[in-house]
């Protein structure tokens, strides 16, 4: 067994996949990489540096004039499609780690509303219809509503405002919803607005209600707290759960501490990049020569997609680009493995605020194996991501409810640990 790091910077997609528009036609021409390195170059007259990801190949998968295409370091290059419906960062860290999310079920609440409100009223809260459609007032101050960030349908959120209510009372209430929720994922979230929140109350694609999130400040305001709550899955057959049984220390950083289980598990929950990096840099050195998993998730590029901010884009992936320099530097025993990856795109000049279904880049950093000499074959799922790293730490892919692991190309004279 080694050491392998998984990390997924969110939102970080590098074109669009075939179907890309057929929810949104100008979904077709996304491309969040491409767009950002454009955008930095007509606004400074200069190429967007970003030596880490140089390193570990990202010019190979996506050809653009300002990145390189040969990677310095013994990588192996290629990209992977989503491997499930729409665009989601909860589809895509379960599929990631193995799990079949293919068929996730997709529903409005407005399908739904009779039967949530029945579910609250039986657990003692109190539930209004605002203004009469299909979205919840519980309680006076937590809203119930489809979540308008990502696809329509695949997302539910029970959404207060800190200023009336505890992050404590949205997440109990989020839970209440989730026991009869027939959607893959309800996402408590708290944050400070300076407004009611019925204030940000807007339509959004395929006849959706839900609150405007990033118009009501929970993004830029400090104090947001998020709970994601999955479709029930079997964990057991999932990367972080199947290396933890077989002896591996397994740390789970920043959104993965939330969106991913594992009983045995040290989490690391954390938003600012900073931090992310950090918690993710300290567990590979806490781990020394023991066999390791550690599965981290940069949120922030995410937020900036979700604003339309490309500046902070790249700003915050610039910070990430240092980050991947630093973690490279700290593995390189032969079998060890950095994996850095994406869960969707989330292109911030598209026009929208909404994730963009796009393929995302699979580097995988592995010393003591030659560097691939061409990208590999597109990957059809992120579930190849987890099989992948799986053989690197010497479990059977095959014990994965879905993935298959990629070619990395034998051993350049050093073995593997073991």
């Amino acid at each position: 067994m080694s050491r392998t790091v998984i990390l997924v910077i969110d939102g970080f997609g590098i074109g669009a996949m075939p179907d890309a528009g057929r929810l949104r036609p100008g979904d077709a021409r996304a491309d969040t990489l491409g767009r950002l390195l454009d955008h930095h170059r007509a606004r400074t007259g200069r190429a967007l540096p970003l030596p880490g990801l140089a390193a570990l190949g990202i010019g190979a998968v996506h050809p653009h004039p300002d990145l390189p295409r040969t990677p310095s370091l013994p990588v192996t290059a290629g990209r992977a499609g989503l491997g499930y419906p729409g665009a989601d960062t909860y589809a895509g860290h379960q599929t990631m780690m193995g799990a079949d999310f293919s068929h996730v079920t997709v529903a409005r609440l407005a399908e739904h509303a009779g039967e949530v409100a029945a579910a609250l009223r039986a657990a003692g809260r109190r539930v209004e219809r605002w203004e009469g459609r299909p979205l919840l007032v519980v309680d006076g101050h937590t809203l119930v509503h489809d979540n308008l960030e990502a696809d329509p349908g695949i997302n539910w959120n029970a959404s207060g405002r800190l200023e009336e209510t505890t992050f404590e009372q949205v997440l109990a209430i989020a839970s209440t919803v989730r026991e009869v929720a027939p959607v893959a994922r309800v996402i408590a979230v708290a944050g400070h607005s300076a407004q009611p929140l019925p204030c940000h109350v807007r339509e959004g694609d395929g006849g959706t209600l839900g609150l405007d999130t990033p118009a009501s400040g929970f993004y830029r305001n400090g104090g947001l707290e998020v709970r994601h709550l999955g479709a029930p899955l079997d964990h057991t057959r999932q990367l972080p759960d199947l290396a933890a049984r077989a002896g591996a220390a397994v740390t789970l950083v920043g959104k993965a501490a939330d969106l991913l289980a594992c009983a045995a598990a040290v989490r690391r929950p954390a938003v600012a990049t900073a931090e992310v990096l950090a918690h993710t840099a300290e567990a590979v050195q806490a781990t020394g020569d023991r066999p390791a998993l550690v599965v981290a998730n940069v949120q922030e590029t995410d937020l900036a997609g979700h604003q339309q901010d490309a500046d902070r884009y790249v700003e915050v992936l610039r910070r990430v680009d240092a980050g991947l320099e630093h973690l490279a530097g700290l593995l390189t025993s032969p079998g060890d493995r950095l994996i850095v990856t994406g869960d969707h795109g989330n292109d911030p000049l598209i026009g929208h605020g909404y994730h963009t279904r796009e393929f995302v880049p699979v580097l995988v950093s592995h010393p003591g194996r030659a560097a691939a000499g061409a990208p590999v074959p597109d990957a059809a799922s992120l579930a190849d991501v987890g099989a992948t790293a799986a053989v690197g730490l010497g479990l059977d892919p095959a014990a994965l409810g879905n993935g298959r692991p990629l070619p990395l190309g034998p051993l350049s004279g050093a073995s593997s640990r073991r």
